[in-house]
């Protein structure tokens, strides 16, 4: 019995999903180079969905990267300036110390000259009197005479002497000697024995003070120098003598008692 058209084709068109229908084969049109392209831009489109998620979420979580990373660009800067400033400091600092030595060095200078001047006015000003003295005593004085004999320790092993020698009267030529100075001194005690005074004569024991005690003048002279002695010793009594040349008798006498 033949079927009508319309039934045989509604059996063909359960037969195709029935499990003995033919397979079927599905083939895509485009080729290898498109897909790939494709596979990549959707990769593309979801890391950049999954970035964009992560700088969001870290913004909603309270944490921005790009904020952070600004405010440690800023920490950078303001330490490298820091560190500049710290140097220009340091810098500055070392030259503030350099000219604070230099001026105390400088302080120390002018404080120990002022003290020499001091001293030297002093000087200065004893001599003015003991002038002025001599010249209204000239008529009066005739003759040599030591007016002043100072003697004072100046190290461990030396004592700074000044002799002053001065004639009076009206002299119409220049005198010319020297002065001889002996000293007694006292050596340090050794092994717990008292010891003995000994002498010391100027220019004969220390040659190279003979320039220092030679007179060459017409109203007055001063001498200066030292007298060397042993380390530890003391000086105690100076007699001081002034010679004419060629005459072995003294023209004056002056001794100090150093107590």
């Amino acid at each position: 019995m033949a079927l009508p058209a319309s039934w045989r084709r509604v059996r063909q068109f359960f037969r195709h999903f029935r499990i003995d229908a033919p397979r079927m084969a599905v083939r895509s049109h485009l080729p290898w180079p498109w897909r790939a392209t494709v596979v990549l831009a959707l990769l593309g489109i979801v890391a950049g969905m999954w970035w964009w998620g992560f700088d969001f979420g870290q913004i909603f979580g309270g944490f921005n990267r790009k904020e952070i990373a600004a405010k440690l660009e800023t920490l950078e800067a303001d330490n490298a300036k820091m560190h500049a400033d710290l140097t220009t400091l340091r810098a500055r600092n070392s030259q503030l110390e350099s000219e604070l030595a230099m001026t105390a060095g400088a302080q120390s200078t002018l404080s120990k000259q002022a003290m020499e001047l001091m001293n030297e006015n002093t000087q200065l000003k004893e001599e003015l009197s003991f002038l002025q003295k001599l010249v209204s005593d000239s008529n009066k004085q005739v003759g040599l005479a030591i007016q002043r004999l100072v003697v004072e320790r100046e190290r461990e092993d030396a004592y700074h002497y000044s002799v002053l020698v001065v004639r009076g009267g009206t002299p119409r030529d220049e005198f010319e000697g020297g002065v001889t100075l002996q000293a007694t001194i006292l050596p340090p005690p050794a092994d717990g024995i008292a010891p003995r005074p000994q002498l010391i004569t100027l220019p004969d024991e220390q040659p190279d003070s003979a320039s220092a005690l030679k007179l060459k003048f017409k109203y007055y002279q001063r001498l200066e120098g030292t007298i060397r002695i042993p380390p530890g010793a003391q000086v105690r009594s100076v007699t001081a003598r002034a010679f004419e040349t060629g005459q072995a008798t003294a023209r004056a006498t002056r001794t100090l008692v150093i107590p």
